[in-house]
């Protein structure tokens, strides 16, 4: 840093606002705000009525996205949206908000883990040498959070409410009648009173204990299931679709990842999957991320079409189900593709080739079973976004197996290939090559048929043998698809949908139904540091949740905390977590209250994702000290409850990165409307206002090697960037320590002060846009500081310099900028345009510098009320010093007098054919007949008309005059 931009190296006056002025001025006053419970909102106590003054009180609940507590601390980039959530908060408690803002910690996750791994160190040390680390770094920004309300997901107290709700949703099933999740025993009823017949018919009574489970277990929200699932032997451990990248690896680690089928817990999401889209039209969210959940939902109308296959050499039946779009192709339907991890697959292969099965079918192999085999594992190693691109040469192989086309009666091939997936539809398609690109490509490949069944409307024939690729149209007519007793020959598509499904539905073969692109959600990891499942496994291994008595089940010591890992690229691997290794933990003889006494259990061995602690904890700020409820009812109304504008209730600003729109987002939403349809809570949604911010960037410097450099030694040179003698490439990127151009809140602090960095983050540009770091910037936020000090305070003095000089006194070009900034701030304030509020500050702020003489006091105040939001420290203490006892965070925001917000006079530009002709000065408020006339009777108007009439006056008052001579 250059000595002109060092703060240490400006003469000093012996109360000047220095850094090291600001250092003492901003501990003190965060003792304060500590001492006083300065930034503690209030809850309502029992019935919302015993409160009015409270209840009267308007609210707002704003927060952040919880932070992940990194060992190496926070860099400038981190605090951009805390800042800014604090400043918002500020502002609102200025406005005669009761507001609630406080920050906890995410801190279950794998870097403490894979640190105990390396170590030794039990991840709660390093978690919670992060946490206290980052609690001293964000002290030090000041921000005005109540902490009696912070929360740690690795805190019992907090976590033992994770693993309740886990029990509720476990002993819950969607009712689909109701369109809501009902508790598990609603369900029993039903069985037990013949109301819903079992799956085989028998007498909910006739069923054994293990035999009800199973029958419960395909009802509930929360269900283990052997299901294909994205194995990272890598990490030694399974992922969430979402947790996967496009090129098939893991988000963490970069491992690769294969499918495999293992038995793991999930969340019946897509129970919800309606309801998760729709409620999105009430949230004030951005368009972007709506767009992406509404993708990743994935909702799609079309028809359940059931087609027989042979299964074994029995003759028995079975039925490929498929969802497809365009039921009104049927007739074109060849050839059938399975997914390489469908159930069926194993059961329909025969153990020959049929007679006269293609060579080009077969892959080469001797039998239909050596053949899925080997293509079932080249399938495995690819990501579905690999199986999903249109690669030239399709894959696939011949199961063996023939289906009956259900509306022809021919005989299909059944082939298994992976650009079919099961996370889509049934994992199953009927192919129609004429008419799908994809299928097309591969039906060329394998020679197998394509029926021509839309007619083409480009001029083509309708033999696809001549054509180049499929014909694929919304618009076209049916043709050649007539079966015995149904005919859609002549028939528009969307006609022809609906006569095929009505006729499907009638044969019991098949009805309109609709898809979702979303899959329930995995929910088990193979990791230690995580929350243990609340579930125990009988002798029979029924899985039982543990009574609320029992919560929290709390995480066992342990030696090795790493679960087992193998070969990245081995995919014949099964996971082996660290809790299956603590025999004392894991088999346990339990009473669970349920009549049968002290009996025997396993535990679950996994734990849950790093997803689960922060599903829920926006409620555990509401009411973090509660061991009885997860929070009390009217405490939960009255912050989140349905407000009008506000219709499923929520968090009222929530903040943080895009990069969460299908993860943390989607599942958050999921919980809060199980919750909600349990009774548990009165709000159907989260968080009403979501606001991504931008990301603070930083120029990455790299030799010739590509090799990070330090960015505080590289020298800037003719254009060029040189380190140790060595030119360097500079280019725009992320800030981090392993790209060694981090820098930390700690550096500005002790350079500038909290309250320059905080101006400069929010001076930077538009929140919601990122933006580069500039160090040698920052010193422009603290000459503004400088210049606020010096206007209210003398710096040899140190008292303050205002004169108390009534506002009638006060001249009217500084009333007129006074009022202006604190219209435009309070508007900017509530939009969130902080940089923008900053610089009508600084304008006025500068007005007042030129100004001769001593500042008004009443003036000098409510320019302290301005920046308090953005600079509390300094604002406290010149409030202090200009004789007030009470904290500047609870003061009344200043209001605009509109007579000073408004020009005196306005530039109105009179036109004749588009030409400037005049320019008057007229009162913003002049009426259209007003200024018509004014403009018509100017001279030099008049003379530029010369005389000749006047077609038309187009008027746009106070600014504009247009005339259209005859």
């Amino acid at each position: 840093m250059s000595e002109t931009n060092s703060a240490a190296a400006e003469p000093v006056a012996p109360h000047r606002y220095t850094a090291a002025m600001a250092a003492d001025i901003e501990a003190r006053w965060q003792d304060f705000w500590d001492a006083e419970g300065t930034y503690e909102a209030p809850n309502p106590t029992g019935d919302l009525a015993g409160d009015p003054e409270l209840v009267a009180k308007p609210k707002k609940f704003i927060m952040d996205m919880f932070p992940y507590p990194s060992g190496t601390g926070l860099h400038v980039g981190h605090p951009l949206g805390y800042i800014a959530t604090d400043v918002f908060a500020r502002h609102r408690r200025m406005t005669g908000h009761n507001v609630l803002h406080t920050l906890g910690f995410d801190a279950f996750g794998l870097p403490a883990e894979q640190h105990a791994v390396a170590t030794g160190t039990h991840p709660r040390v390093s978690t919670e040498a992060a946490m206290d680390n980052m609690k001293v770094q964000l002290r030090r920004l000041g921000l005005g959070h109540d902490k009696r309300r912070s929360v740690a997901t690795i805190d019992p107290d907090y976590y033992k409410w994770t693993q309740w709700i886990f029990v509720q949703i476990f002993n819950s099933w969607y009712d689909k009648d109701a369109d809501k999740a009902r508790p598990i025993e609603t369900l029993v009823a039903q069985f037990e009173s013949g109301q819903r017949p079992t799956p085989d018919g028998r007498p909910w009574s006739a069923l054994n204990a293990a035999e009800r489970a199973d029958v419960l277990g395909e009802y509930r929200l929360a269900y283990a299931s052997d299901a294909p699932v994205n194995w990272a032997p890598g990490l030694g451990t399974v992922l969430a679709n979402e947790e996967v990248t496009a090129d098939g690896r893991s988000e963490r680690g970069n491992f690769p990842v294969f499918k495999a089928k293992l038995r793991q817990w999930n969340m019946r999401i897509t129970a919800y999957a309606d309801r998760l889209l729709n409620d999105l039209d009430a949230l004030d969210w951005p368009e972007a991320i709506k767009l992406q959940q509404r993708n990743w939902i994935g909702r799609s109308e079309g028809a359940r079409v059931d087609f027989p296959v042979h299964v074994g050499d029995d003759g028995h039946m079975d039925a490929i189900t498929v969802f497809t779009t365009r039921q009104d192709t049927l007739f074109g339907a060849t050839y059938m593709v399975l997914a390489p991890e469908h159930d069926l697959v194993e059961k329909i292969v025969p153990a020959a080739w049929p007679e006269g099965t293609h060579d080009v079918w077969t892959g080469g192999h001797a039998t239909p079973a050596e053949a899925v085999d080997a293509y079932r594992k080249q399938a495995a190693s690819k990501s579905d976004v690999e199986r999903q691109a249109e690669a030239k040469d399709k894959t696939g192989v011949f199961t063996g197996a023939y289906a009956t086309n259900p509306v022809s009666g021919d005989r299909v091939p059944v082939f298994i290939a992976d650009y079919v997936l099961m996370g889509y539809g049934t994992g199953a398609i009927m192919a129609v090559p004429a008419h799908d690109s994809r299928d097309f490509a591969f039906a060329r490949a394998f020679e197998l048929p394509m029926r021509c069944v839309v007619e083409p409307s480009d001029g083509r024939s309708t033999d696809p043998a001549e054509w180049d690729d499929a014909f694929a149209s919304y618009d076209a007519r049916l043709i050649n698809s007539t079966g015995e007793d149904i005919s859609l020959d002549g028939l528009g598509v969307s006609e022809a949908k609906a006569r095929i499904t009505e006729w499907l539905a009638a044969r019991g073969i098949g009805e309109g139904t609709v898809n979702f692109r979303l899959r329930d959600w995995l929910f088990s990891r193979q990791r230690y540091w995580g929350e243990p499942f609340p579930i125990v496994y009988d002798e029979d291994g029924t899985a039982h949740a543990l009574p609320e008595s029992m919560l929290p089940l709390e995480l066992p010591e342990v030696d090795d905390y790493s679960p087992r890992t193998f070969d990245p690229d081995d995919a014949d691997t099964q996971p082996e977590t660290p809790l299956s290794r603590n025999a004392d933990w894991v088999d346990v003889e339990l009473d669970l209250g349920q009549g049968e006494g002290v009996k025997r259990y396993r535990r679950e061995t996994n734990t849950m994702p790093n997803w689960a602690g922060s599903c829920w904890y926006e409620l555990r700020y509401l009411d973090p000290h509660n061991s009885e409820k997860l929070v009390d009812p009217a405490i939960e109304q009255y912050w989140m409850g349905p407000r009008e504008g506000k219709p499923h209730g929520g968090v009222d600003l929530y903040v943080g990165g895009a990069e969460h729109a299908v993860l943390h987002l989607l599942y958050a939403r999921f919980w809060s409307k199980v919750l909600f349809d349990l009774g548990h809570i009165s709000s159907v949604e989260p968080f009403h206002r979501l606001y991504n911010q931008g990301m603070i960037q930083a120029f990455v410097y790299r030799d010739s090697r590509g090799i990070a450099v330090p960015a505080a030694e590289v020298e800037e040179r003719d254009g060029a960037y040189w380190y140790q003698g060595a030119k360097v490439s500079r280019v725009l990127g992320k800030m981090g320590k392993s790209l060694k151009n981090a820098v930390t809140p700690d550096e500005i602090c002790a350079e500038y002060g909290a309250d320059t960095l905080r101006l400069y983050e929010m001076a930077m540009g538009p929140l919601d846009v990122s933006r580069p770091w500039d160090t040698r910037a920052v010193v422009g936020q603290y000459r503004l500081l400088q210049r606020l000090w010096r206007n209210v305070v003398d710096e040899t003095t140190g008292e303050a310099t205002v004169v108390d000089t009534a506002e009638a006194d006060i001249d009217e070009d500084t009333l007129r900028a006074l009022h202006k900034a604190i219209d435009g701030v309070s508007q900017d304030m509530a939009g969130l345009r902080f940089n923008t509020a900053i610089a009508k500050v600084t304008e006025l702020n500068n007005h007042l510098t030129k100004t001769d003489g001593p500042v008004p006091r009443s003036v000098a105040e409510r320019l302290v009320l301005l920046i308090a939001p953005l600079a509390p420290h300094i604002a406290e203490e010149l409030w202090r010093r200009l004789g007030h006892s009470d904290s500047v965070v609870h003061q009344d925001f200043p209001v605009a007098d509109p007579a000073y917000v408004v020009d005196e006079s306005v530039t109105c530009v009179v036109q004749i054919k588009g030409k400037v002709k005049a320019r008057l000065e007229v009162s913003p408020s002049i009426s259209d007949e007003e200024l018509e006339a004014l403009a018509l009777g100017d001279a030099a108007v008049v003379a530029a008309l010369g005389g000749g009439g006047i077609r038309k006056v187009i008027v746009r008052a106070p600014k504009l005059v247009n005339i259209v001579p005859a």
